[in-house]
């Protein structure tokens, strides 16, 4: 009778020692943590030697009161098109919270190149991009989201795209109409929404409707920056938020289309709360 309630015991214990989150009784999960490949959270240096061609690599990687990091290092993946292209990866148990290792650290790993990297472009895990150009050697220049050489701020189509970006417009947007003089821009532009693109089924079909917005900038070394976002016509709006935007550019604007811009007021104080409903 003793050996059977130990074996009960045995087997209930062990039954505990299975279960894993998300269980029906929410238990947190048991057993090894497990450690798994992945990359830092961000690149944020590059140096070149006088050998121009061994790089040290500055990322910030996952920490915490135990080991959270084995094995980084960095590997050239391909070099074509004037790009050197160089991948980082360590092992961390970061993933299971359980590791304790949610807080970053800066770590740095070495790498030599298959040659010098002279004026080749240095891309770091896809999306990080370091140049010579413009840089203060051994430190590589951090190049921004429009690359190393964004274009030249002023009345082109080009710049038109990075002041898009600097008013966080969405993607796949589309310019409507401009209205510039190298020092201000009006930006009218507009995006597709409504049903999955390619529902030949659905009604109306698929993107046929359509939102947008009107931004307002001045020109600054960066590049376009914001000073503005109106759909009203004229000048009020902008020149109540930058008093010397020139009339030139307001003047002549026509309010957007309530269908590109509609207004959703709030509920009236008298609405109920449980039985309000958004428009």
């Amino acid at each position: 009778m003793v050996a059977a309630l130990c074996a009960v015991a045995v087997l209930l214990l062990g039954a505990c020692g299975r279960q894993v989150a998300g269980g029906a009784d929410g238990a947190t999960p048991t057993g090894p943590i497990p450690w798994t490949t992945t990359e830092p959270f961000r690149v944020t240096a590059a140096q070149l030697a006088d050998d121009q061609r061994t790089l040290t690599l500055t990322a910030r990687v996952p920490d915490g009161k135990r080991p959270c990091v084995r094995a980084l290092r960095a590997a050239v993946t391909a070099a074509e098109n004037n790009t050197v292209w160089v991948q980082i990866t360590l092992s961390s148990p970061s993933g299971d919270r359980r590791s304790g290792c949610t807080g970053e650290r800066t770590a740095t790993t070495r790498l030599r190149l298959p040659e010098r990297l002279g004026d080749q472009k240095l891309v770091i895990d896809n999306d990080t991009q370091f140049t010579t150009d413009g840089a203060k050697l051994p430190a590589l220049r951090l190049c921004g989201e429009l690359g190393c050489h964004p274009p030249a701020t002023g009345c082109t189509s080009a710049s038109y795209q990075q002041a898009l970006m600097a008013a966080d417009a969405p993607e796949h947007t589309y310019l409507n109409s401009e209205h510039c003089d190298g020092k201000w821009l009006v930006l009218d532009f507009s995006w597709r929404t409504g049903p999955v693109c390619g529902d030949t089924t659905a009604s109306p079909a698929g993107c046929s409707s359509q939102l947008g917005d009107r931004w307002f900038f001045r020109a600054k070394p960066a590049g376009w920056a914001p000073v503005a976002e109106s759909a009203a016509g004229g000048c009020k709006a902008v020149r109540r938020a930058e008093p010397a935007f020139p009339t030139s550019l307001c003047a002549g604007l026509a309010p957007l289309s309530a269908s590109l811009h509609p207004s959703y007021p709030p509920p009236s104080a008298s609405a109920s709360p449980t039985g309000s409903q958004l428009p």
